[in-house]
């Protein structure tokens, strides 16, 4: 998957996420610092229904596109699910365990990716882009 690609469907996982009122949706490109991929996209849910209901649609979105999941891991806890889709990578967390693994500070240097039509997208990415 090219990084164009990846993008593209960082913003389709957005919006599936921003569907179930995910919180705190930021898309970081990795590409020239991870080799197995090029987006991270981070989204918060506020209890483990609702991370669950993000995966869900974030899988079934992606899945109605054509685009395979590689590999799910932490969904049994429902506190931090990732989600392998190849160059895209989707991190959704409890609102506590974001803060603390703070994977926002950990890639801080990583330039975001717009996520336009994103209603829960992170407040400083949406001046960023002028919402």
């Amino acid at each position: 998957m090219e990084e164009r690609q990846a993008r593209d469907l960082a913003i389709e996982a957005a919006l599936a996420a921003d569907s179930t009122r995910a919180q705190g949706l930021k898309a970081l490109d990795v590409s020239d610092r991870l080799p197995l991929a090029d987006v991270f996209l981070l989204a918060t849910g506020s209890n483990q229904r609702q991370v669950d209901a993000i995966v869900e649609a974030v899988e079934e979105r992606l899945g109605k596109l054509g685009v395979r999941l590689r590999s799910r891991e932490g969904r049994s806890g429902a506190r931090w699910v990732l989600m392998d889709f190849g160059s895209l990578v989707v991190h959704v967390m409890h609102a506590e365990d974001r803060d603390f693994y703070a994977l926002d500070k950990l890639w801080k240097d990583c330039p975001t990716v717009d996520l336009p039509g994103v209603v829960g997208e992170e407040p400083a990415m949406r001046a960023a882009v002028g919402a």
